[in-house]
């Protein structure tokens, strides 16, 4: 009878695994999206107009967390991530206080062909836009939305808790000519201490006194 409640959990567990194993196989695989296509992110000045459709390309697209955007750029455009609609539509950071914009990428006008590389690691709606010259590029169409979906979550790579924000290091005090600091604590545990070493003091005394009188 034992042996045979064994065999069922055996089975039980084998057929979860193969269960697990075919939903795993179901989901999509983690994907990089080159933005644009072939013809990158790019922006003509003179006709004044993207290299590509951008709202179009990125309708056509299925993006889930752990996925990339690779941006096949030039520095003179930009690449900025926002989570704000209200950035997004003014194609420019300036009035967001928010910490819901991102820079990836900034140019120096020389351009030099540069590729940037995004992780997408929320889910649901962000926007993507270039503000050079003054947010003319992205006026003229050099901008983007999407959905993040969940899809296999977010790889061990790129699961990681962000780091702290930088603190000024506080100077050292300084202490010259000047007493050590004590906390209240510190200063009553000390005086506790004393109080207690002169009254031990005081009951030496006594004994004295009456063992000399005893004696006498």
């Amino acid at each position: 009878m034992e042996g045979m409640k064994a065999k069922v959990a055996i089975s039980a567990v084998l057929l979860l695994l193969q269960m697990a194993s075919a939903a795993s196989d179901s989901l999509p695989p983690y994907t990089n999206h080159t933005v644009g296509g072939p013809a990158g992110w790019l922006f003509n000045a003179n006709s004044n107009n993207p290299s590509a459709n951008y709202s179009i390309w990125a309708a056509n697209q299925t993006f889930n967390l752990g996925d990339f955007l690779v941006f096949n750029t030039n520095d003179n455009h930009t690449v900025m991530q926002t989570y704000n609609e209200t950035t997004y539509n003014a194609c420019s950071a300036d009035d967001d206080y928010g910490n819901q914009t991102s820079v990836f990428f900034t140019g120096n006008g020389t351009a030099a062909p540069v590729t940037v590389a995004v992780p997408l690691t929320a889910e649901g709606k962000q926007f993507y836009f270039s503000d050079a010259d003054d947010g003319s590029e992205c006026e003229g169409g050099m901008r983007f939305e999407i959905v993040v979906g969940h899809g296999r979550g977010l790889p061990p790579s790129l699961n990681q808790p962000p780091p702290p924000p930088y603190e000024e290091p506080q100077p050292a005090p300084d202490q010259s000519g000047t007493p050590p600091a004590t906390t209240t604590q510190s200063e009553s545990f000390y005086r506790g201490g004393s109080e207690k070493v002169v009254a031990g003091f005081a009951w030496v005394l006594v004994l004295s006194w009456l063992w000399f009188f005893i004696v006498v």
